[in-house]
């Protein structure tokens, strides 16, 4: 389950294309240090190493193992050490990113958890927001709470909204709470207390007393996770956090001693939400960071193959089996502050990906009306699609592209995995015969009206972000991104589509060149008029000393430190706020009046028109430090020996209403400086790429897939 990509132009092949080691130039030995990245999925877990010497970059696949991720790690790195020859001794740096946090929470499988609140307002996490989650159905079903009602015990504390203490807090009270909550089975504990954020002395002296009395138990606190003002949010974030913790935790020390015992002697990081890396340590004690860690490592990842290419505005398009992942790059990685997963939202800063319900699983069906429709239900993983033979009855995407000819049933996965062909014709079948068309006319009606939602949702995010889409390129990931990438781009005026070397496994990339990265916040809730230029400034030197204390506990080696300071701020009267970058400005030369005027700017930019003599108010005080680590730089060239210069044609390409001869090529047999033509399809191992007609792809040096209208 292996892809080699080497720098053909600095080394040279000792012992045929599975080569276990290499020579230089010169001849002499080399001795390697690798980077390694690992995304850990729900099927496969992908693995990148990165030979610092020579940026030489090894991809590699494994199964997942559910029960016990680290299992799938230590499988990987030993396989690593068998093909290539990487001793896990020479790893110098690995980070990996997993979807265990983000699985539980989805799953409600989660350790059984209690919560600590203020008395007279335990119902928080009941009242939510007492918003409908569809405005227009009165009888929506209820979120379930993650914490039983009878597990949220209330403390005689009390905290007033500018942080002054109004009721002390007690041992025993504290004590006897917690006692009752373990009696009744509670693993972990969230401490919540009302204006924690303005005054977290009550949160930590809890703390701090549980863990005399109750050293098992773990607790985290909501002013240590994240101490923004809005009660239900910053409750919600905690138990979250508690909720997922205790396994996380668990994972981790697990995955710290698998690691040693193979011969690692470097420090394990996790990747984060926002895109950056922590050390495990720090993932351990808030796992709810890593929640949205996945998504963040693939437009990471992506960015970082656009930065390479000189190709600075992105559209990324990362299609799995269930949804379809989507983020815009204008230079820069964009973020957001409200994401919601499953139930429930997350104001944590995280990289800005919106799903769309299209996925390679996706399953196809007809309305009362008897109009196609495709999505946003899936066939998952298991039984997944009838083509994979598990017991799947309901015609999916994948089945259609198998009927028509884009995937080869001999060829999925390298060959390692069959499909049935005759599965996939029946399902098709079925629904066909209610639409009144043939087989081959159903699976291109299936991949039409795919395209067709994935259209749909794309074009608004890209007017709502003020980009023309012919200044952006798609770069398509995932294991069906690259297969129906060209589709999209057939309907949208883009500049180009570029496809990675190792589609299926750019996440693993991102892993691997993500910066050290970690937010702050501060809430301020003043009117500007009515905040000192001392008080900004010193708010902003607090969240720079608490930001620099972190990333010396991260005990990294850095090529350059920076800080991003940025506030939500709004009109007075206004529900929504907007996020206000700064110019690079230290924070002891921060005055009220600058601040005000970067909102108007701002709020101009995005809403085009601002009033100059309306009040503003200040919400949150937002600060993000960066680490940036040494990256050697990487060619990412594909060892070529030992495949085909040469494709072969078959008629199985059905578009539109017609079968054309398309021309069928292995990857590593495409060539830096020569053209070729749609219709066509790319064979590797972790995805396959359909052209249509009307493209022209070439190979660039880095080995990326090129295509543009012709």
């Amino acid at each position: 389950m292996a892809t080699a990509f080497v720098p053909l132009a600095r080394l040279r092949e000792r012992e045929g294309p599975d080569a276990t080691r290499w020579e230089g130039e010169g001849g002499g030995a080399m001795t390697h240090r690798y980077r390694l990245g690992i995304d850990i999925g729900g099927t496969f877990t992908d693995l990148h190493a990165m030979d610092e010497a020579t940026g030489a970059l090894y991809a590699l696949k494994t199964p997942s193992t559910k029960g016990d991720p680290s299992d799938a790690v230590a499988a990987g790195i030993e396989e690593l050490r068998e093909r290539f020859a990487i001793e896990p001794g020479d790893i110098a740096y690995f980070s990996h990113g997993t979807t265990l946090a983000v699985n539980t929470l989805l799953e409600r499988n989660g350790a059984r958890g209690g919560v600590l609140m203020t008395r007279g307002f335990t119902d928080t996490l009941e009242l939510r927001r007492l918003r409908l989650s569809k405005a227009n159905d009165f009888f929506v079903p209820k979120p379930v709470s993650l914490v039983p009602r009878r597990h949220v015990r209330p403390i005689d504390e009390r905290v007033r909204a500018d942080g002054r203490v109004l009721k002390a807090i007690r041992r025993e009270d504290v004590e006897a709470q917690v006692k009752a909550l373990v009696d009744d089975g509670v693993e972990t504990l969230a401490v919540c207390f009302l204006h924690a954020h303005q005054n977290p002395a009550h949160e930590e002296t809890a703390k701090a007393w549980i863990a005399e009395s109750f050293p098992d138990l773990y607790v985290c606190t909501s002013s240590e996770i994240w101490p923004q003002q809005r009660e239900y949010e910053r409750t919600l974030i905690s138990v979250i956090n508690a909720y997922v913790g205790g396994r996380m935790k668990a994972y981790f020390n697990t995955l710290e001693e698998r690691t040693a015992d193979l011969g690692m002697t470097c420090r394990v990081f996790s990747t984060k939400s926002n895109g950056g890396v922590m050390s495990v340590a720090s993932a351990a004690d808030r796992p709810v960071e890593t929640l949205l860690s996945g998504p963040a490592s693939g437009v990471i990842g992506a960015a970082y193959i656009g930065r390479l290419m000189g190709e600075p505005n992105l559209v990324t398009i990362d299609m799995g089996g269930t949804s379809v992942d989507v983020s815009i790059v204008q230079n820069e990685i964009r973020y957001a502050t409200e994401n919601t997963i499953g139930d429930y939202p997350v104001i944590m800063p995280a990289v800005d990906v919106s799903a769309i319900g299209a996925g390679g699983g996706s399953i196809a069906w007809t309305d009362a009306e008897g109009v196609l429709k495709v999505g946003p239900e899936s066939a998952g993983a298991d039984p997944g699609p009838a083509c994979y033979g598990r017991g799947g009855t309901r015609p999916a995407v994948t089945d259609a592209y198998l009927t028509a000819g884009i995937i080869a049933p001999d060829k999925f996965l390298g060959g390692e995995m069959a499909l049935d062909s005759a599965a996939a014709h029946n399902v098709i079948d079925d629904i066909g015969g209610v639409l009144g068309l043939g087989r081959r006319e159903t699976a291109d009606a299936i991949l039409q009206v795919t395209t067709s939602n994935i259209y749909a949702e794309l074009v608004p995010q890209i007017a709502r972000r003020g980009v023309d889409a012919s200044d952006l390129s798609l770069i398509a990931y995932g294991a069906a991104g690259p297969t129906h990438s060209f589709m999209l781009a057939r309907e949208l005026d883009l500049h180009r589509v570029i496809v990675p070397p190792s589609p299926g496994i750019l996440c693993a990339l991102g892993c691997l060149v993500a910066d050290m990265r970690a937010d702050f916040v501060q809430s301020i809730w003043h009117e500007a008029q009515d905040t000192p230029d001392a008080e900004i400034q010193a708010i902003y030197k607090a969240l720079e000393e608490r930001a620099r204390n972190w990333l010396d506990e991260q005990q990294v080696d850095l090529d350059q430190v920076y800080l991003l300071r940025s506030v939500d701020a709004c009109f007075v009267g206004q529900s929504y706020e907007v996020n206000v970058p700064f110019p690079d400005t230290a924070s002891s030369d921060l005055t009220t009046a600058s601040v005000v005027d970067w909102f108007h700017d701002r709020y101009a930019k995005v809403y085009g028109y601002s009033d100059a003599d309306s009040p503003t108010r200040l919400l949150e005080a937002r600060l993000q430090i960066v680490g940036v680590t040494p990256k050697p730089e990487i060619r990412l060239v594909a060892n070529q020996t030992d495949e085909s210069d040469e494709a072969y044609d078959r008629r199985v390409i059905f578009e539109r209403d017609r079968e054309v001869e398309a021309a069928i090529w292995r990857r590593g047999s495409l060539r830096e400086g020569r053209d070729y033509f749609g219709p066509m399809v790319v064979e590797q191992y972790d995805t396959t790429i359909y052209i249509p007609d009307g493209f022209r792809v070439t190979v660039d040096r880095w080995a990326n897939l090129i295509g543009e209208k012709v």
